[in-house]
């Protein structure tokens, strides 16, 4: 679902950042194994999650033409404004819609393409977690058939700090110096 819609539909329309539903406190969020574009393994919620470090997620999948490369240069902006804080104080995830399709290299070789720095960390696994962790973090659409339409995902990043209970979704088209401030503002 776009940002615009994604307002509307939740009755937030002019909102900047709309809370986490209180459902997704630190128990509720789901904890399977998921696997990084480097091969490596992790726990959605004891190793990504849990802690006191500032979090951004989005969805994405590697063959998309759409809303996905823009969302992903302007989040290497982001990425640069945050400098040395990216992969200590500051995470970034990207999680598959395509979990079927994209396998780690896959993965990989998005990141590469793209010149993805330390911090970052593309995601796969089964497409039953990956559906869980989609829904509990928000990136969906009431509309079921709007839902399964590849072409209509968010442009939407989840951004929060677990141990805070800090959650907010942004679009990812802010003004990368805005949405750097934001999430910053989650590990300060």
């Amino acid at each position: 679902m776009n940002a615009r819609r994604f307002f509307i539909a939740t009755g937030l329309a002019g909102a900047a950042a709309p809370a986490l539903a209180a459902s997704a406190r630190a128990g509720d969020f789901p904890n399977p194994l998921l696997e990084t574009h480097t091969g490596q393994g992790l726990r959605f919620y004891d190793d990504i999650v849990k802690g006191n470090r500032a979090l951004l997620f989005n969805m994405m999948y590697a063959s998309c033409r759409n809303v996905c490369p823009p969302n992903t240069a302007s989040l290497l902006q982001v990425q640069k404004i945050l400098g040395q804080r990216m992969g200590r104080d500051i995470m970034f995830y990207s999680l598959t819609l395509q979990p079927d399709l994209d396998r780690a290299p896959d993965l990989e070789a998005y990141a590469r393409r793209y010149g993805v720095g330390a911090g970052w960390t593309f995601l796969t696994g089964a497409r039953k977690d990956i559906e869980a962790i989609r829904r509990k973090l928000g990136f969906f659409d009431l509309d079921p058939e709007v839902d399964a339409d590849l072409a209509q995902h968010t442009g939407m990043v989840r951004i929060g700090n677990q141990a805070r209970d800090r959650w907010s979704m942004m679009p990812s088209q802010l003004p990368p110096a805005r949405l750097a401030r934001s999430i910053a503002e989650l590990a300060d």
